[in-house]
């Protein structure tokens, strides 16, 4: 028991052969006390209390999918009864009840175990601004732990639980992630309702989730989302399981003369590493200048995002100014210089510096950034409480205002012990597809979990299937994966399936006209055809009519039959769509012609 890895999969395979929630229980509170580190918890609950929540639990129910999972909450998040502090005596209130997304994992069966230490506020990435004893980094208690989520990520990176929640408004979720080792996922705005949380920028926040694995975050974040009415900035976010990652992925990154190491060549030399795994791998790597997001992400410490800061704790800094952190006081004072005029300034000045990364945005599926540039040591932070936090947010600080959602992933370790760690980053309601990457990443780029020792479990057997309320779609030409026209998948919720192909009864054509050039699929007879590469796709079935309304002719919808007997809806063409088109049947594939065709002819002929 002492050694089992408090992993979803690990821990659910051990309830099904008979162990008990309340065992789970005690060993969360024996490793507590062998980590012995008191900066983790602001309030950690009496075993008592956690014990009867695990035998109220009742027997073993599959049906709730968190069940007898341990997990953690940072302490700007409401539990019921419990006090929160945001790290600021002063500030403390009881909480009435659980936050909404408390709530929603309770009733998915986690068992809460206590509060953790924040960056005061939530106002930091360091982890290390708290009135209180700061927790210290799992892995290396030299470095800063990052905040402000520390304690969050702190006890994940131990193993003392196996997930937790955080705060991410300029990367609390993303950089303490990387700094212990672990997975930090920063949702879409308003996929996780923020009732109950203490805001600090609240048009910008969001609550986050830490876990040992990709699959593990992804799992606690689709119990916990939904839409909250009593939430204004709370949306409805599609949460697919999951699934394939599309096989031709294009992935943009800083380029040589805008990335920033800030001279640490072991991290860039971490970083190149993962981006040759992905290459390895299919994806085709964009390089960028970066200079649009960094000067989005200066904006955030500028002008109305600080002023918004000062309008959650207005009258402690009027009234007690000396309950606040100094570093706190020094960043969110300087709303008090700031006019309303200063604040509409810097809405519009966001809004053009955001229109500058849209075209570059467009001709990506997603970024790929070091989650962090460096490392800085608590000693670094004691000489300068200000240069290293910002520093720590170089990738991180534009994210919320560019709406976009995120995924620290732990990659392979760096040539000098610390955790590799690189995030995902693509537009908002795009979660499913960066943690299906994400997965698919921690896995080419092997690690040990946190600082336990636990090598990284099997990757999860995925079957490639629709939901319900989704289609399967054959596609064989321009709306594959990296194609001219996957944006019309992509933009109406489609997620990749798998690679597939025809029975060997079709012809692939190029038909005639164009831009952009289309394929024509004809099924004829196993004598005459060959079977042709396809990419599978589930599309929301509501979007099918405003899919269809976009085909010409001759193609359309109709049933593909699959080399291994299945048949599934795709395009087809019409037979009378074969004349004067071209016979490319002998490549099989629709990407292999479009290769050739760049090769002989002007780039901008291909997709």
């Amino acid at each position: 028991m002492f050694d089992l890895p408090f992993t979803f999969q690990s821990l659910q395979d051990a309830y099904r052969k008979g162990m008990e929630p309340q065992a789970v229980v005690e060993e969360v509170f024996r490793r507590i006390e062998s980590v012995g580190d008191p900066g983790i918890f602001l309030f950690l609950f009496e075993k008592s209390e956690v014990l009867a929540a695990a035998i109220a639990l009742g027997s073993h129910d599959p049906s709730k999918p968190l069940w007898g999972i341990p997990f953690v909450i940072k302490d700007n998040i409401d539990a019921s009864g419990k006090p929160t502090t945001a790290a600021c005596p002063a500030y403390e209130y009881l909480a009435d009840e659980d936050a909404f997304v408390v709530g929603k994992l309770r009733d998915a069966g986690a068992l809460l175990i206590g509060k953790t230490n924040l960056d005061q506020f939530a106002t930091g990435l360091v982890g290390v601004r708290s009135p209180f004893t700061p927790p210290k980094n799992a892995v290396d208690p030299d470095i800063v732990p990052g905040g402000s989520s520390a304690g969050s990520a702190v006890a994940v990176g131990h193993g003392i639980v196996s997930f937790s929640l955080g705060t991410d408004t300029a990367g609390s979720g993303r950089v303490p992630g990387a700094l212990n080792n672990i997975v930090g996922l920063k949702p879409t705005l308003g996929a996780l309702s923020a009732s109950g949380v203490v805001p600090a920028c609240r048009t910008l926040d969001t609550i986050s989730i830490f876990a040992l694995t990709v699959g593990d975050a992804y799992a606690a974040y689709q119990a916990a989302a939904g839409y909250d009415p009593a939430d204004a900035y709370s949306r409805q976010i599609d949460t697919p399981d999951l699934g394939g990652v599309p096989p031709k992925l294009r992935i943009g990154i800083p380029d040589e003369g805008s990335i920033e190491f800030y001279g640490d060549d072991i991290q860039a030399a971490s970083f190149r590493d993962t981006v040759s795994v992905l290459q390895a791998n299919g994806a085709e790597i964009a390089e960028i200048d970066f200079t649009p997001f960094y000067d989005v992400a200066h904006m955030l410490y500028e002008g109305a995002w600080v002023a918004e800061r000062h309008t959650v704790i207005e009258d402690l800094m009027r009234d007690s100014p000396e309950a606040v952190h100094p570093v706190t006081r020094k960043v969110v004072g300087a709303a008090l210089d700031l006019t309303a005029t200063d604040t509409f300034r810097g809405i519009y000045r966001l809004k053009e510096l955001a229109r500058k990364t849209e075209p570059v945005l467009a001709e990506l599926d997603l970024l790929l950034v070091p989650t962090v540039p460096t490392f800085y040591s608590v000693a670094d932070l004691e000489a300068d409480p200000i240069g290293p936090n910002s520093r720590n947010g170089t990738y991180t600080n534009f994210v919320n205002l560019l709406d976009m959602c995120g995924i620290a992933v732990p990659v392979a370790q760096r040539s000098d012990g610390r955790p590799g760690s690189v995030t995902l980053l693509a537009k908002a309601g795009q979660d499913g597809l960066l943690a299906s990457l994400g997965s698919k990443l921690e896995h080419l780029a092997p690690h040990l979990l946190g600082a336990t020792g636990w090598n990284l479990p099997k990757p999860p057997e995925l079957l490639p299937a629709p939901r319900e309320d989704e289609i399967a779609l054959a596609v064989c030409g321009a709306h594959m994966s990296g194609m001219v026209l996957n944006h019309e998948l992509t933009g109406r919720g489609g997620r990749f399936l798998e690679r597939a192909e025809t029975s060997n009864a079709y012809k692939l054509y190029a038909l005639a006209g164009g831009p952009p050039k289309r394929p024509g699929l004809v099924r004829g007879e196993p004598a005459t055809g060959t079977s042709i590469d396809l990419e599978i796709w589930a599309l929301p079935k509501s979007e099918i009519g405003g899919f269809l309304a976009g085909i010409p002719a001759p193609l359309g919808l109709g049933t593909v039959e699959l080399f291994d007997g299945r048949e599934v809806n795709g395009f087809i063409c019409e037979g009378s769509g074969a004349l004067g088109a071209e016979d490319i049947s002998h490549l099989k594939s629709w990407r292999e012609y479009m290769n050739t065709l760049a090769q002989s002819r002007p780039v901008a002929a291909a997709e």
